[in-house]
């Protein structure tokens, strides 16, 4: 083997290495690859609080849990009823209502932590 056909071969290999990689960075970014996703749990909202802290409402099946995620550990501070989303947003009559400005998630926090 020449030496140009070695080169041309460490060449392809780098090329087709790199491309499996850009492929694999593109898929999980894009959401395609998922690794352990559970199908119950949502994100509905989060708070920063720092630089590696942050409060977040989760829905989990039946019940909407408020926690907190730092770097070590993370804490259930406060589980909210169910949201009932066939009623949401409907007057009495069942016609959608005019949608009220809602309170921001830390105002929503910091009421429901004082209830508690």
């Amino acid at each position: 083997m020449s030496e140009a056909a070695v080169l041309r071969l460490v060449i392809s290999l780098v090329f087709i290495v790199a491309l499996i990689l850009a492929c694999a960075w593109i898929m999980r970014r894009s959401g395609w690859l998922r690794s352990g996703a559970a199908t119950g749990l949502r994100v509905i909202g989060s708070h920063r609080l720092g630089a590696r802290n942050y409060l977040a409402v989760i829905e989990v099946e039946d019940a909407r849990l408020v926690v907190g995620v730092t770097a070590n550990q993370i804490s259930l501070l406060h589980t909210l009823p169910p949201a009932d989303p066939a009623t949401a947003g409907l007057s009495p009559s069942g016609v959608l209502a005019q949608e009220e400005p809602r309170p921001g998630f830390a105002a929503a926090l910091g009421k429901a932590l004082k209830g508690r």
